[in-house]
């Protein structure tokens, strides 16, 4: 076959999840990793000479990756867990208990997908109006906070980031928190990551669809960005499914011999069997052929250079993403309102 240099100078790798940005560069960036059951939590610091190569703001970065929020158990388990974070980054971030919180809920309602930020920001416990009233006092467990869904510029015709501007002009609160749906160039991750992080967003950067940016260099006040990435590129799926399909041959060839495996009426996953061997060189290229000559960056690659020309690289979520979506825009809000106003 001949040789040829594909130009990668449009290409993009579609994610809003610093873990992601951090494993695509050589530098050991130093990580703080903790496990509680089967969740994970990582923090880490970007600082400012990371900024260009990870494409992401300097700040604190927290990531909570789970398997599963659809069951009462499971769901309560990631709660605790994200009340927990949130409320040691505020501490972080010196956000006093009496100060003032608006709730940004980014996105467009209409596309399922999309519609984290404002399906979080419908069940936040707004409590503004009570502050302004002269004859109501409220229990000192509630802070004053108010909430706002600016929908996109698509449909409004006005920059997201002048609308949000505007409002905290008008409102005057302390601090924001702004809740987004996330890309993610992992099938793994999607539905299943919680990120928050003091650096604030630029809404759509994972679809290449870059806003302006909200932080608190723009907006003059501290941001709190927190998101969850609902979708993938066609490209994350089809060199995803190479590497599970490596990895699934793999695990037939350790286990097929094994008599316990007969008794077995469908597969086990592979991918959470630590114990199946990386297949040779030689054994990738008897299987899969050229494709197995290659390194994963190089198929990823080659994938984009097949599907980009002919406009192929969509933009692709779970069927179930509706179900999905009320779970985890729930479990948001929950952990919001029990931070921002010591509920229980």
């Amino acid at each position: 076959m001949e040789e040829h240099e594909i130009d990668m100078s449009k290409f993009e790798v579609r994610t809003d999840l610093v873990m992601e940005s951090i494993d695509d560069i050589e530098e050991n960036i130093k990580t703080d990793e903790e496990v509680i059951d089967d969740i994970k939590i990582t923090r880490v610091k970007v600082k400012k000479q990371y900024e260009e190569k990870l494409n992401k703001k300097r700040g604190r970065y927290i990531t909570i990756e789970f398997n599963d929020i659809t069951d009462t158990n499971n769901n309560n388990k990631v709660l605790d867990i994200f009340i927990k974070e949130l409320n040691d980054l505020m501490d972080k971030m010196h956000i006093k208990n009496k100060d003032s919180c608006l709730v940004i809920g980014l996105g467009n309602e209409k596309s399922t997908a999309d519609s984290l930020g404002p399906n979080t920001v419908d069940n936040i416990l707004v409590t503004r109006y009570l502050f302004l009233e002269d004859n109501i006092v409220v229990d000192e467990n509630y802070r004053c906070v108010s909430a706002f869904n600016p929908s996109v510029t698509g449909i409004t015709g006005i920059e997201t980031s002048s609308l949000i501007n505007g409002i905290v002009k008008e409102v005057n609160p302390s601090f924001l928190i702004v809740i987004d749906a996330l890309a993610s160039k992992s099938i793994s991750r999607v539905n299943k990551t919680i990120q928050m992080t003091d650096s604030g967003i630029n809404p759509g950067s994972g679809v290449g669809n870059s806003r302006k940016e909200i932080s608190k260099d723009t907006i003059g006040i501290p941001v709190i960005a927190i998101g969850i990435p609902t979708i993938v590129d066609a490209v994350t799926i089809v060199s995803d499914t190479i590497e599970f399909m490596v990895k699934h041959f793999s695990y037939i060839k350790q286990t097929i011999n094994d008599p316990k495996n007969k008794l077995k009426i469908s597969r086990e996953n592979y991918l959470k069997d630590k114990t199946i061997k990386e297949l040779s060189q030689n054994e990738k290229e008897k299987y899969i052929g050229f494709l197995g000559t290659l390194s994963d960056e190089e198929i990823r690659n080659l994938v984009y250079e097949v599907l980009s020309p002919i406009n192929y690289n969509l933009m692709v979520t779970p069927k179930e993403v509706d179900f999905l979506i009320n779970k985890l825009s729930l479990l948001l809000s929950n952990g919001i309102n029990h931070v921002l106003h010591k509920i229980n």
